[in-house]
């Protein structure tokens, strides 16, 4: 099986890394792609296509890490074609999944693999699942509860706080030595998102 995790990483945090470290866990896959999306959708970006694959490559050492040009998840699974696939997203993401582009179409050509936090109220689910044609497609993981985001992290680095302990320090590095998300830009203080899915940050 193939686990296909997909975000903006505007930057990449440990919230990204333990998603992937318990989906590998829970699943044993035998390939992991790690994709950053180039264009989301309807989402702003403060950086770079180019600049988040760095930062990417940076906190995902010794994975496969690649540039998605596609804007919605079904295109890229079209195109892509990986073989037995599990796409990898967040439950706060899940839960507007009826919202995707295709969304039974994206679970004909993967499976998803969803994130809950321990005490996530799964209630708020299911008319999610009640509403897929293969809702069996659907499997959830836990993961550990991190209290970190993207758009938090943009906003402290803007506000010249430091960010030891959100993001891998080889990331911190990186955005230091790029000398990103710093007050002079207004997207780094205002830019929000979740930490994976559609449009994911």
């Amino acid at each position: 099986m193939t686990g296909v995790f997909g975000a903006v990483f505007d930057p990449p945090h440990f919230g990204h890394l333990a998603l992937l470290r318990q989906a590998r866990e829970r699943f044993a896959f035998e390939r992991v792609v790690v994709l950053v999306v180039a264009a989301p959708g309807h989402k702003h970006v403060a950086t770079d296509a180019a600049t988040r694959l760095e930062l990417a490559r940076a906190a995902f050492p010794g994975e496969e890490v690649r540039l998605d040009p596609h804007p919605r998840t079904v295109d890229l699974l079209r195109e892509r074609g990986f073989d037995d696939a599990m796409f990898l997203i967040g439950a706060d993401q899940f839960a507007d999944f009826l919202d995707w582009k295709e969304p039974d179409e994206v679970l004909e050509l993967a499976r998803l693999g969803v994130a809950t936090r321990p005490g996530y109220p799964r209630k708020q689910l299911e008319p999610v699942l009640a509403g897929l044609r293969r809702p069996d497609r659907v499997e959830f993981f836990e993961i550990e509860p991190l209290d970190v985001s993207s758009s938090e992290i943009r906003a402290r680095v803007a506000r010249g706080e430091p960010v030891d302990g959100l993001v891998p320090p080889a990331v911190a590095r990186e955005i230091a030595r790029l000398g990103l998300y710093r007050a002079t830009d207004p997207a780094a203080r205002l830019a929000p998102g979740p930490i994976a899915g559609e449009e994911t940050d």
